[in-house]
Parts: C-alpha cells; structure tokens; sequence
C-alpha cells in the first residue's frame, strides 16, 4: 500500500503518520529516509526487501531532493530532458542521464514509475511538507495506486471547528467564546493549538468544560495579545486605556520585569517590520526574515503605520532605561510602569 500526505498543515500531516505507523504490526522492518539524504536507489531496494517475522514492511519518506536553482520538477520537462540526454547511437547512459536521477524531478518521476510495482509486503508512506500541483507525477501515480491523503491548514470557521473536535478528542469541551477567542490569539498554527488545549484540558480537570477566562489566564498568545492591545492604546495616546490595561496586567499577576520585557520585544518587532514594510516586503517575506510567529507579524503590521520610526526609537529608549531602573530599585515597578506609560513615544 501506498500513502502520500501533502500539504501546508505539516501538522496533522505528521498526526496522520502517527496514526499509519501504529495499524501495522512492522516489527523490525521500520525504515525512514529523508528524500534530501538518501538516493531513490536505496529507498526502492528497502521496499524490495521482503519483510523479517513480519507479513508487512514500512518504509516512510519525508520529503523530497532540493530543487536545484533553475530546475524545473514538471513530468514535461523531466521527460524532455531524458530524451535530450539519450545517446542516439548507444544504450550507455550519459554522465547528464546519471546525474538527473539525483534531481528532484527525476527522483520524483522514478518514484512515481515504481509505485505500480510495489511489492504486497510493503507500505510505503510519502510525507510531504508542501502541496503538490496537479501536474506531479507522484500525485498522479499515488491517485492510481495508492492514497492520497491532502492537509490544507484550516481557516475561519474551519479552524474554530478544529479546536472544538480538538478538545473533544481529549476529554473536554470548549466554549465558542473560548474557541473564538483561542482562534484569535493564535491563528492556525496548529500545533501550537494543540499544546494550549492540552495545557488548558489540564487545567480543567474534573471541570472538563474550557471557558474563556481559562483561556486569557493560561494562554501565553492570550497575554501577548493584551500587551498587544496595550501598544494599541499607546500607538493612539490613549494614556487611559492603556493604564487601565497596564493594571489590569498587573492585578492578574504579571510580574513587572516580564512586562517590561516583553513590551520591548514588541517595540524591537514594530521596529524590525516597519524597517521590512518600507523596504517593500510583504508578510511572508517578513515572517521569513525574522522568524517571528505568522499572527506576530501580523499584528506588528497593522501597528506600525500608527507610530514614527523615531517615536519607536524613543520608546525603545524608554524601555531600556525602566528596565535599568526596575533593577536597581529606584522606584517601584508601579510608578516606572505608570511613567512609561504616560511618557511613552515623546521624542
């Protein structure tokens, strides 16, 4: 048998691996190969293999070989360029013929050649971090001869039916307006969803029942998202709002110093991304450069029309002298807060 899992959700990619591996019982005859790492050769001559004390072998790939710069992986041009390579006069093959089974077009076409002789004695399992188009050949061959199983990651209302089916699936409900809520602060990042139920299940406990107050004290997006929202209101001088937000920050138990630092992480980030925006990238360009989490981004984009670039430095200024008074105790955490707050972005 075989399974190809594609798509942008790399996570329940791997989840639905994790549910392959354990139908079977494979025994020693467990195998993974890296298509960055390891020729089709190889992978082939494993799948060959008859199984040991088993009636089942799984062989799994993860990927496939880097495209090289300019290469073109299309059934078309791979096709094209084995003909253009052939030796007219002789079956010897040519050093181009050898070298393009190392390309990822050509190890994609092989693979896809193999499929419809795949031994009964083996599952084969392609995981795929990336969707394939239409046109790839190991698409086509995995329609005809295998399962094609697509994780796209979800969106809106999809991704707030996730995490209700998520929590459901380990013991416990989530309320919409925790589930919403949830959504909001993290985005798709499923993953990372599914280490919050878990943390939020837990708490839970008997209760089995996450409510939206659950979810703003135990999330870490949810507090990152207030502190967001109190750059907001400092982005738009509105000192009230953000001191009212700032206490209630405080009264929830934030420590002072961690305030402290992670506002001047957010004011580095708006920094950072108003520098990219004006340089001309768009958001996955900026995602990229800096690493920063996708809805981080995000949000520091739609902030960053809101403030000069010498407001932001002023800031940043700020910051950095709160902290040295924080830590020298020169004043209470209370006041050099307060004072941030009301001096915030004067340049």
């Amino acid at each position: 048998m075989f399974y190809l899992l594609h798509g942008n959700d790399e996570f329940t990619c791997r989840e639905h691996l994790k549910k392959l591996r354990h139908q079977g019982d494979y025994g020693y005859n467990s195998d993974t190969y890296s298509g960055s790492e390891t020729p089709l050769s190889t992978l082939i001559a494993t799948c060959d293999t008859f199984p040991f004390l088993t009636e089942v072998r799984l062989v799994v790939l993860e990927g496939l070989p880097r495209k090289r710069k300019g290469e073109d992986s299309s059934a078309e041009h791979v096709e094209n360029k084995e003909a253009k390579d052939a030796p007219e006069s002789r079956p010897k093959k040519s050093k181009k013929s050898k070298n393009l089974a190392e390309t990822r077009g050509g190890f994609e076409k092989g693979l896809a050649e193999y499929l419809a002789r795949l031994p009964e004695t083996t599952t084969l399992i392609a995981l795929m971090d990336e969707e394939l188009s239409a046109s790839s050949p190991l698409l086509k061959a995995a329609q005809e001869h295998g399962k094609v199983i697509q994780c796209t990651l979800p969106k809106g209302a999809a991704l707030e039916s996730w995490i209700a089916k998520r929590a459901q699936s380990i013991g416990v409900k989530i309320t919409p307006e925790a589930t919403s809520l949830l959504a909001n602060f993290t985005g798709n990042q499923l993953r990372m969803l599914a280490n919050e139920l878990d943390k939020l299940a837990a708490y839970a406990g008997e209760r089995a029942v996450i409510d939206i107050q659950d979810v703003r004290l135990l999330s870490a997006q949810a507090q990152e998202a207030r502190i967001f929202d109190l750059t907001d209101a400092l982005a738009q001088r509105n000192r009230k709002q953000a001191l009212d937000l700032l206490h209630d920050l405080l009264a929830d138990g934030e420590p002072p110093l961690k305030l402290i630092s992670t506002i001047t992480s957010q004011v580095r980030s708006l920094l950072l991304v108003k520098e990219l925006a004006n340089d001309g990238l768009r958001i996955q360009q900026i995602v990229t450069a800096t690493g920063m989490a996708p809805f981080v981004a995000e949000k520091a984009l739609r902030q960053v029309g809101k403030f000069q670039t010498a407001q932001l430095e002023g800031a940043y200024r700020q910051l950095l002298a709160t902290d040295a008074a924080l830590k020298r105790s020169r004043m209470t955490p209370e006041m050099a807060l307060d004072l941030l707050v009301v001096d915030f972005g004067n340049v």
